[in-house]
């Protein structure tokens, strides 16, 4: 019994952590599959997010690899590149497959999210109320981006979940089958909201501007710990977290004065 209720417990901390750590990957999602057409985003969503849990299924049955991409496989210093600051910071001398994927994956969400940002912009209404017209993206193209970026997202959440559950719980439960439960879970949830969220941000621009400059702080935070840097990432999301809630206010307050005009317009039709 006691076994069961450890591996309870584990479960629901697992979860937790893959649903938080998650919460990256439906920002990218919405943003990305907004550039279907609307009769193809749950879909391709849906699709996304089921091919996520299948890549995220794969790097724990391949746990002795996950853990051996925290080995490095190189040193700057071996290739020739002499520094005394490269000597002292071993964590920034020595590169892992970890890093590269890091840090590979970092560059990729800056580009991604500069491009669309710029798209936005340069796809304004001109004068005339006509779009410029936007670079067309295919159905599987959007699936094969979330697919790449999960992997990214989720490799930290892979690693710190098999360094939570090693071996059996209790000696009775093998801890990959509660670290699979957790990932199911936790992608459950997240095709559960990603509709939702999703249409959420495509109806209002500023919200949309704003998850672009997420993803962006977010990349340069896998570069960064690419690169070897460490910081707290609790500062980050707090900061992430407080302007989120100061644009939910703007929203709330055009919305109480849009009804308030609204309101006095009918009024004054009477």
């Amino acid at each position: 019994m006691d076994a069961w209720i450890e591996a309870l417990i584990a479960l629901v901390t697992l979860t937790s952590l893959e649903i938080v750590l998650g919460i990256d990957n439906i920002v990218f999602i919405a943003i990305v599959s907004g550039r279907l057409p609307e009769a193809e985003r749950p879909k391709a969503r849906q699709l996304g997010l089921l091919a996520a849990l299948v890549m995220r299924i794969l790097l724990l049955m391949t746990i002795s690899w996950v853990m051996k991409a925290t080995f490095p496989i190189f040193s700057w210093t071996d290739l020739g590149i002499q520094s005394e600051y490269l000597l002292e910071h071993e964590e920034l001398n020595h590169v892992s497959i970890k890093d590269l994927i890091l840090l590979g994956g970092g560059l990729f969400l800056i580009w991604k999210s500069v491009g669309e940002i710029h798209e936005k912009l340069e796809h304004e209404p001109h004068g005339d109320g006509e779009d410029l017209p936007k670079k067309k993206v295919t159905f599987w193209g959007v699936i094969l981006q979330i697919m790449m970026l999960d992997i990214i997202f989720s490799l930290d959440s892979v690693i710190t979940a098999v360094g939570m559950v090693k071996g059996s719980i209790g000696g009775v439960i093998p801890g990959i089958y509660v670290m699979i439960a957790a990932v199911i879970a936790a992608v459950g949830v997240m095709i559960t909201f990603a509709n939702p969220i999703s249409n959420f941000v495509e109806r209002h621009p500023t919200l949309k501007m704003l998850a672009l400059s997420f993803l962006i702080l977010i990349g340069v935070m896998l570069v960064a710990e690419g690169t070897g840097a460490h910081f707290d990432k609790g500062y980050v999301y707090f900061a992430m977290a407080f302007a989120l809630i100061v644009e939910m206010l703007n929203l709330r307050m055009k919305s109480v004065a849009k009804g308030k005009k609204q309101a006095i317009e009918e009024s004054a039709g009477h």
